[in-house]
């Protein structure tokens, strides 16, 4: 299974679309996480959530393709479509690896917003 999945379904009109990223933890744990987008399509996500984490990818794998399993009974079919919300995720994934970025001295870059 691919680490990183888009579904979409379509409701009386509107496409829901739900994407799905397996990444790893900082600080070389050997942990990962999923992240999940969700939203209408054409617009920002509606809801951005992880979770996590697990020993290995092929762990993270086996959790994601359980849950796209059952939001294809849902009426969820896995689309072609290119990540848009890839950011989002990439933010998420920041600010739970918030706390494990930190360098051997003590000294923690955080960058200004």
């Amino acid at each position: 299974m691919s680490r990183n999945l888009c579904l979409t379904r379509q409701c009386l009109g509107l496409v829901t679309r739900i994407e799905c990223a397996i990444r790893p933890l900082a600080g070389d744990t050997g942990m990962w996480t999923l992240l999940f987008a969700a939203g209408m399509a054409g617009e920002q996500p509606s809801a951005i959530k992880a979770q996590g984490p697990f020993p290995g990818p092929n762990a993270a794998e086996t959790i994601l393709d359980t849950i796209v399993q059952s939001l294809t009974l849902h009426g969820y079919e896995l689309a072609d479509d290119p990540q848009i919300w890839c950011l989002h995720m990439q933010a998420q994934l920041r600010e739970i690896n918030g706390g494990r970025c930190r360098s051997v001295d003590g000294f923690e870059f955080r960058p200004l917003h």
